[in-house]
């Protein structure tokens, strides 16, 4: 599992191990790594010698890193040019170390770039883009690489103008905020930015230049990030002796007469999970049973007979009877997933009240408009931030759904998932999520870890399904099969 870690606790990082190697040294690993990712670029797209360089430099040590990293392509043949956002404050020994290799100063952009190098600025911004970077960055749209493509943008260390410990982006009138980069080559650790929040798909492909930090990082990190290796460790496994109760039983309280579909998409997404037995309750029984006549079901959570977890709200309505399901299930001492109908029944003071009682693990599904109704207001632009205070408030742990979805437990540990696609906004896909998770749970994993891996799988599903075309929610859940079937048993 990958971290990210926020500015102060780099900075922090970054003083300790520079007391202990001589002055200069961060500075020539982040340049050197800097370089050499450049280098690779350009090796792909024509060569290094002869390529035009453009540097967008900005003050302060991400301007010296950039220009430290055009010195030693210059020194290979590219033909760099550097121009200075803030002149008067330009890294000196950063620029004398560029004109001696070669490289060039402008004052304005030229017509042609291979490629461009995002040092305007580092982790110490905030605020997004003025002026006159915003315009220069506006300006790169009108450049051509040496084929008469748009050359592509190296952001260094962090995208220019996002919220560097948040994830989140300005919304400018006119002129761009941030640079949307192709690809972010970052140091010593990954950024809070990189992983989580409308900033991150700003940062393209990032690619991470160890300069020794990690062994100073001491703080715990912002976010971590799940990956394949952490799903495939959490994965029960099978043993000869595993029979279908003792692999676990899930129940979904899920559809209804008006959306029986929910209930069959979110059986779908339990089917495809670890689980040896699935029990439905609800009027889209027969629905489901069409579709996967080895699900046992019943009419009401009261005459399911026994789970190791509920999935509970995906189109089950919000009336009355709606109602009475959903306290039913909180009332069962088992873990419990509550997704869509069910978190609108949750606004009702009562039933929150009954959420925050339990001792049973709780796992809540929002969107963002779902999220403003529990929590009052719109997760904003730190995400993290946003569902941490729900989940403290509601003892839950808290999946807040997103192009980078964020889980989050009450004790204060995030976690992004990077395998999101917006092929996902789509109806139905939540209510597959919500089967899986379920799944997840009523199989032992703890709340947090399944509701890590379920967004994991159900993101790779996603990319999986539209390489077939447009996208819907049973796409996905057929798609989650295969994608499962990968896991190591």
């Amino acid at each position: 599992m990958r971290s990210a870690w926020r500015v102060a606790d780099v900075r922090a990082a970054e003083r300790a191990l520079m007391a202990t190697v001589p002055d200069g040294t961060l500075m020539r690993r982040a340049a050197g790594g800097l370089a050499g990712h450049c280098a690779r670029l350009l090796a792909e797209r024509g060569g290094v010698y002869g390529a035009r360089v453009l540097l967008l430099v900005g003050s302060g040590d991400n301007g010296g890193d950039t220009l430290y990293a055009g010195a030693r392509l210059a020194g290979r043949g590219a033909a760099v040019r550097a121009l200075p956002l803030s002149p008067e404050r330009v890294h000196p020994g950063g620029l004398a170390a560029l004109r001696s290799a070669g490289g060039q100063v402008c004052n304005g952009l030229p017509d042609r770039a291979d490629l461009v190098l995002d040092g305007i600025v580092g982790i110490g911004g905030s605020g997004g883009l003025r002026e006159p970077a915003a315009r220069v960055v506006a300006g790169l749209a009108g450049l051509t690489d040496r084929a008469g493509k748009r050359p592509p943008v190296v952001a260094v260390d962090v995208p220019s103008g996002v919220e560097v410990d948040t994830g989140g982006v300005p919304r400018p009138a006119g002129l761009p905020g941030t640079v949307t980069a192709d690809v972010t080559v970052t140091f010593g650790c990954l950024k809070p930015a990189l992983v989580v929040g409308p900033a991150a798909p700003r940062a393209g492909r990032v690619e991470l230049v160890d300069i020794g930090l990690g062994p100073w990082l001491r703080a715990d990190p912002a976010v971590r990030v799940t990956e394949w290796s952490d799903v495939a460790e959490w994965w029960p496994r099978l043993g000869p002796e595993e029979e279908k109760y003792s692999r676990g039983v899930v129940g979904l309280a899920t559809g209804s007469a008006t959306y029986p579909g929910a209930a069959v998409l979110s059986v779908g997404g339990a089917v495809a999970g670890p689980t040896g037995m699935i029990r439905y309750a609800g009027s889209a029984r027969a629905e489901v049973l069409r579709r996967y006549p080895s699900v046992v079901a019943a009419e009401r959570v009261t005459d399911a007979g026994r789970v190791q977890a509920w999935v509970c709200g995906s189109g089950l309505g919000t009336g009355a009877e709606a109602a009475t399901e959903l306290r039913c299930v909180l009332a069962a001492p088992v873990p419990v997933v509550l997704d869509a109908d069910a978190l609108t029944l949750l606004v009702d003071g009562s039933m929150a009240e009954r959420l925050r009682g339990r001792d049973a693990p709780i796992v809540i599904t929002p969107h963002d408009r779902e999220y403003a109704r529990l929590g009052g207001e719109e997760p904003g632009g730190d995400r993290v931030g946003a569902a941490l205070r729900l989940a403290t408030w509601m003892n839950a742990v808290v999946l807040l759904k997103g192009d980078r979805t964020v889980v989050a437990t009450p004790d204060g540990r995030a976690f992004a998932n990077p395998t999101g696609t917006p092929a996902l906004a789509t109806g139905g896909t939540g209510d597959v999520l919500a089967g899986l998770l379920g799944s997840l749970l009523a199989a032992g994993l703890a709340p947090e870890r399944a509701a890590a891996a379920a967004a994991y799988l159900h993101g790779l599903a996603g990319q999986e399904a539209v390489r077939q075309g447009p996208v819907t929610a049973a796409d996905v859940a057929a798609a989650l099969r295969p994608v499962i079937a990968r896991l190591p048993r």
